[in-house]
């Protein structure tokens, strides 16, 4: 390879490594703690702050117009000057000369509109700070703290309860551990918990990592409970009032955790829900509120079987599910009583469906029409969740606590540090001026092991931590045969350049052997082990690449370019040695 080839091939690597980084670097270094903290909560938290800080901004906003009319817009709010100028243009209209604040609110259609525009802003920063944490280094829970949970879906029994109606057993597991982990998702995350990591492990069992403090008992309590389903009729006329008075009031109908700040606003017996579909990327988006009775018109444990079929006239996406005997009776009794009325499907708080009553419904089998196809997924999905009804118990449960991550973090950098240090000084006074190569080698050989380590999402845990120091004994023995290798040539009586070539060729298979086993035995490491040895497996294959690519090209283009720019004759590789 040539020096010139070599020469991009490192900056070509250190730009994509830095691309890797950069998450990392945004996250733990520019990101302030209390965005962090936003970040970091649930969306369904996300969403309430973004919201009750919009409105709050549109209050401050029309405020100042009231007290100021001629007030221009504030220098912390040229995005909504920017805005504005784009609403003047949709709306065919010249935009005024000099935009005053009072003209900006003009150019929205309404209050809610402007809310609508601020919240995004707010969400978007917010999302954009989490996506930073999502693609950046993490800190295991022995770094971190926090709670490992593994829980055991009892599919058998789900099973037995469907007797001689399931037809492909295969399908049906896969479908109820789909299930469980979409709802404890669902339900972790609306309990407010920070960024949990929930994914299925092996057949009938589902790994949950909780970072941060949490309290156990809160956990098996939401692991554990039953999905609440239910059904329950609106009430028109409150829902009208209230979305009046919505209109009116935004930013102070509820407080900031979404609770009713007047609850005289609705009748006594009735409860405000958001109305949420699901959007594009999966997540629940609240199209607006409705009142419903308190009283439960019909419990989803009475659902036993949900399915997406069509319509036979239309051939529209339509959902059918089958109810038992008791239910079918309850249902049939209720929607002839109120043939005309909305009935909607509450799931953990959120209606999931809004239907008119055309006819009683008899026989215990139901249809539900008018939405597209994927708008019918989801909700088969909703219902699913109350006929399938997976027992889940808590297999094993680790509790860390902070204090100790924050100790263990400590020893760890310290380790790195000290390991670090102790080699570089070891090769500066052993190999004198060809030590700064091996520093530098070490330096970016570490660079490049967290660059992939964010690359990949991985977790640093203490395992990894281990493997980092193991790395750097053997990035060391790298540049060790090197360097004893050159030193032999110019015993022989070599000049700098025929040193250094021979030096490195002759080094290279040693380097390679010893490498390319240690690999081996990291791979087979991250595929039979598990915990600990994985991650410190990772570790090490990381390492052994990175450690192969400082020490044959990054050292070799130091030693050429003193050579060949610097001009330099002689070698400082040890002492004695000229």
């Amino acid at each position: 390879m040539s020096k010139k080839s070599r020469l991009f091939m490192i900056i070509a690597v250190l730009a994509v490594c830095f691309a890797f980084l950069w998450p990392s670097i945004s996250w733990y270094v520019r990101t302030p703690k209390e965005d962090k903290v936003l970040a970091l909560s649930s969306l369904e938290n996300i969403k309430n702050y973004s919201s009750f800080r919009a409105n709050s901004e549109v209050r401050k906003l029309v405020d100042a117009v009231k007290a100021n009319p001629e007030a221009p817009v504030p220098e912390d709010n040229q995005w909504l000057l920017k805005q504005a100028k784009m609403n003047f243009k949709a709306a065919g209209e010249k935009a005024p000369a000099a935009i005053l604040l009072k003209d900006a609110l003009n150019s929205f259609d309404s209050k809610s509109e402007l809310a609508s525009f601020i919240e995004g802003i707010y969400r978007k920063k917010i999302l954009k700070t989490k996506d930073y944490y999502k693609n950046s280094v993490k800190l295991g829970l022995d770094l971190s703290g926090g709670m490992n949970v593994i829980v055991k879906a009892d599919l058998d029994s789900v099973i037995a309860k469907q007797g001689d109606a399931v037809l492909d057993t295969a399908t049906l597991k896969a479908d109820i551990m789909a299930q469980a982990v979409e709802t404890l998702t669902s339900r972790i995350d609306r309990f407010g918990l920070s960024s949990p990591t929930i994914r299925q492990q092996g057949e009938d069992r589902i790994y949950i990592e909780l970072p941060g403090s949490a309290e156990a008992d809160q956990i098996n309590s939401i692991i554990q409970g039953r999905g609440i389903l239910n059904f329950r009729l609106v009430d028109n006329e409150a829902t009208s009032n209230f979305n009046a008075y919505y209109y009116n009031n935004p930013d102070t109908t509820f407080d900031i955790r979404g609770n009713l700040v007047n609850p005289s606003i609705i009748p006594d017996d009735c409860e405000v829900f958001g109305y949420y579909t699901t959007d594009a990327y999966g997540l629940d988006q609240r199209e607006g509120y409705l009142v419903v009775k308190k009283d439960v018109a019909l419990d989803g444990k009475h659902i036993k079987s949900a399915d997406v079929g069509a319509e036979e006239l239309t051939g529209r996406p339509a959902v059918t599910f089958s109810l038992d005997a008791e239910g079918a009776e309850i249902f049939g009794k209720f929607t002839g009583e109120h043939v005309g009325e909305n009935l909607c499907i509450i799931s953990d708080n959120k209606i999931k469906s809004n239907a008119t009553i055309n006819t009683a419904i008899t026989g215990g089998n139901v249809q539900i029409t008018g939405f597209g196809q994927r708008e019918a997924q989801n909700l088969r999905k909703v219902l699913q969740t109350a006929w399938l009804d997976v027992p889940l118990s808590v297999e094993s449960q680790q509790v860390i606590g902070a204090s100790l991550g924050e100790q263990a973090i400590r020893q760890g950098l310290l380790a790195v540090a000290v390991g670090l240090l102790s080699i570089m000084v070891f090769m500066l006074i052993w190999y004198k001026g060809s030590g700064i190569n091996a520093c530098v080698s070490q330096v970016l050989n570490l660079y490049i092991m967290f660059s992939i380590l964010s690359a990949f999402n991985l977790t640093i845990t203490l395992p990894t931590v281990a493997g980092m120091i193991l790395t750097i004994g053997m990035a060391t023995d790298a540049n060790v045969i090197i360097f004893e290798r050159i030193k032999e040539e110019r015993r022989l009586g070599k000049d700098r350049t025929s040193s250094v070539s021979a030096g490195f060729d002759n080094a290279f298979w040693a380097i390679m052997d010893s490498n390319i086993t240690t690999f081996i035995a990291a791979i087979f490491m991250t595929q039979l082990g598990s915990g600990a040895v994985q991650g410190f497996a990772v570790s090490l294959a990381i390492g052994v690449v990175s450690t192969v690519f400082t020490a044959l090209v990054v050292s070799r283009l130091i030693f050429d370019f003193q050579t060949e720019v610097l001009k330099v004759k002689n070698i400082s590789i040890g002492w004695g040695i000229k």
